[in-house]
């Protein structure tokens, strides 16, 4: 019951960020691995954004899994005929639901590409984890991912 309290709380959290920030850059899409789920992201300036996601983790009993995280990208690194690939690093945290709540530091690097003709991108990420309680302990996730953009 817990975990559908959490998850519609946090549908309607989204779906009220979607309307707000509609004009400001917001994605909304889907990530494939671990976790797997729903993705969103909200540009807050040219280079930054916050990037999250509400996701099935498939470790230990597979939980809902929510992440947050701040990223930071690098537009000129990579330099492609047509689009953007920046490449990206940032700073969260996840929470994983489960009989023992999992809370972690996450530091996720990778690639955005961002098509020019076309209000979509698609990413791939690799995330070093820091799990600190219920026991501290080290993690890798990454996946990939592909969003729809209200602008």
């Amino acid at each position: 019951m817990k975990k559908i309290i959490g998850l519609l709380i946090l549908l309607f959290t989204l779906l009220q960020i979607s309307t707000i920030a509609q004009e400001r850059g917001f994605g909304l899409g889907i990530i494939l691995g671990e976790p797997t789920g729903v993705s969103g992201k909200l540009w807050t300036s040219n280079e930054n954004a916050f990037d999250f996601g509400a996701a099935w983790s498939f470790q230990g009993d597979g939980n809902l899994l929510l992440q947050a995280d701040y990223v930071w990208h690098m537009f000129r690194l990579i330099h492609v005929q047509e689009g953007k690939l920046p490449f990206y690093v940032g700073v969260g945290g996840e929470v994983i639901l489960s009989d023992d709540p999992v809370i972690g530091v996450r530091v996720p690097v990778g690639l955005d590409y961002m098509f020019a003709k076309a209000p979509v991108d698609i990413f791939v990420e690799i995330v070093p984890i820091l799990r600190l309680a219920p026991s501290t302990d080290f993690d890798l996730a990454g996946g990939l991912g592909a969003r729809y953009w209200f602008n």
